[in-house]
């Protein structure tokens, strides 16, 4: 269905458009589409089926767009593979998803699970130049098009099943809020195995725009994308933005072309947004809130970014229906701190674990699926308020929330006061464990090159900003960047391991 919707489209409206970007050339619709039938018909002839599942591990690059599409074509469930794994996390998501085959990069650590069949895909090409063209064409909304594994940043990941009608949910909240339009330019410089990046491979071609792909963000080759290539719209993580304000010869490129700029992932400082509103005057802002599970949920436009909402996520998309509920799931006045509960279109069918019936698994992990979508909605796990005109506010991951002294700390809001002092570059705030207190507010903090700060006097400024009790107690200044997720999340439980070691509880 969703390649009938998106690149079937295209091929009707804008077939002479250039739909990829491969190597600077131009790849119309009309020569994407062959190029993805030979890579289809390459994987039938493997023997892969509809239901069957192929994972990647794959940098950025058109050929993923490409083999993305083949699976749609065919019905086989793509297992997108975070490019930051360990040997160890590959062999655990691929014992959990088990794939027919795995298409991978030289570059990335081979698995050592048994596969019926693995291609190496700079070595070899998928789908050679003599291929007949796959014919048929897969629909069904109902079915599994992508597991989604969760970035892990708190725990084990696990598999979101999306189906085809889930992604194509996506793609009208997306084009919601992004608004394409023909021959626009999307730059894929977030993960494309993230829920961020994902569905834009179906929505650009929806409307006609190009795609181009950078393998791995960095400020120089994301400027250079942008002026090379006239890209009008993208979506970063705050660790993308944060690395871009502060690439000293951003003033050189001419940015004008993008139109949109699109962010989430995770909280954002105030003090973040007004930077880069300043270093790019063109580009529209769009923050949005949304979880592999569940896709996009809200949206913020660029009129909206008032300094009074510039910590809100948004209004949710239409046909979501978002709410903020206490512990026994009846809802909030409004104002008031809860948990986020959603339900729509896009929310997952369940954990891959507990939707396979004969994959083998113990008591604790086959109820997830049902504890995350109980009561009817899916349960985020972000707590947030809700305030008088209906905007959502995400406050913080739960497992995030720290404890101390029966008071709530929620670490955003400390990060949010540590990014406005200029000297700061990075910051990560969490609990680690005391025995008078339960828990005390930790931060590590990276600086900008030729500054100094020292722990008092960030404490001292974080004294003008929020409340005593909310202020770092232990303060570690770190010469190298944070530790992040594939997603460009910062790693929060990489931080604390250290202090949480030979500890009965981890909270």
């Amino acid at each position: 269905m969703i390649y009938t919707h998106s690149v079937g489209r295209a091929l009707q409206y804008f077939p002479q458009h250039t739909a990829l970007l491969r190597d600077g050339q131009p790849v119309t619709f009309l020569e994407l589409d062959v190029r993805v039938r030979k890579m289809a018909a390459t994987l039938r002839r493997r023997g892969f089926l509809s239901g069957e599942r192929l994972a990647f591990l794959m940098p950025n690059g058109p050929d993923y767009i490409e083999l993305v599409y083949a699976c749609s074509l065919l019905g086989v469930i793509a297992v997108p593979i975070n490019t930051r794994y360990a040997g160890a996390e590959i062999d655990r998501l691929l014992e959990d998803a088990r794939p027919r085959g795995l298409i991978r990069h030289s570059k990335f650590p081979a698995p050592t699970v048994s596969l019926e069949w693995e291609h190496v895909i700079d070595v070899a090409p998928l789908g050679e130049a003599n291929e007949e063209l796959f014919a048929g064409e897969f629909y069904d909304p109902d079915a599994i098009l992508v597991l989604l594994y969760t970035s892990g940043t708190t725990g084990a990941p696990k598999g979101a099943a999306l189906t085809h009608a889930n992604v194509f949910s996506n793609i009208h909240d997306l084009n919601y809020w992004v608004a394409y339009r023909e021959k626009a330019v999307f730059l894929h410089a977030s993960p494309m195995f993230h829920i961020a990046d994902f569905p834009a491979m179906f929505a650009a071609p929806v409307f006609g725009a190009a795609q181009t792909t950078l393998e791995h963000f960095d400020a120089l080759s994301f400027c250079t994308s942008v002026q090379t290539y006239g890209v009008t719209h993208t979506v970063l993580v705050p660790s993308m933005i944060n690395a871009l304000c502060q690439f000293q010869e951003l003033a050189a490129f001419n940015l004008t072309s993008l139109d949109v700029l699109g962010y989430g992932g995770s909280p954002i400082a105030p003090a973040l947004v007004q930077e880069v509103r300043k270093a790019l005057r063109k580009a529209k802002l769009l923050q949005v809130y949304g979880l592999s599970e569940a896709g996009f949920l809200t949206g913020l436009t660029d009129a909206e970014h008032t300094d009074d909402r510039l910590q809100s996520c948004g209004r949710p998309c239409p046909g979501i229906d978002l709410r903020v509920v206490d512990a026994a799931g009846k809802p909030v006045a409004s104002g008031e701190l809860g948990n986020l509960v959603a339900r729509g279109p896009g929310i997952m069918r369940g954990y891959w674990h507990d939707i396979e019936e004969d994959l083998p698994g113990d008591e604790s992990s086959v109820d997830e699926t049902a504890e995350a979508l109980r009561g009817g909605f899916f349960h985020t796990g972000d707590i947030g308020r809700q305030d008088k005109d209906g905007y959502f506010y995400i406050v913080d991951r739960a497992k995030d929330m720290i404890v101390s002294g029966g008071e709530n700390v929620y670490s955003a809001e400390v990060e949010a006061a540590i990014y406005e002092i200029p000297a700061v570059k990075e910051a990560a705030v969490f609990g680690i464990p005391d025995e008078k207190w339960g828990e005390l507010v930790a931060a590590a903090v990276v600086l900008r090159p030729g500054t100094s700060l020292s722990a008092e006097e960030l404490k001292q400024y974080c004294k003008t900003r929020i409340a005593s009790y909310k202020v770092p107690r232990r303060i570690e200044f770190m010469t190298e960047e944070l530790p992040k997720s594939g997603a460009g999340k910062i790693l929060k439980r990489v931080l604390r391991e250290k202090y949480w070691a030979g500890q009965s509880r981890q909270v």
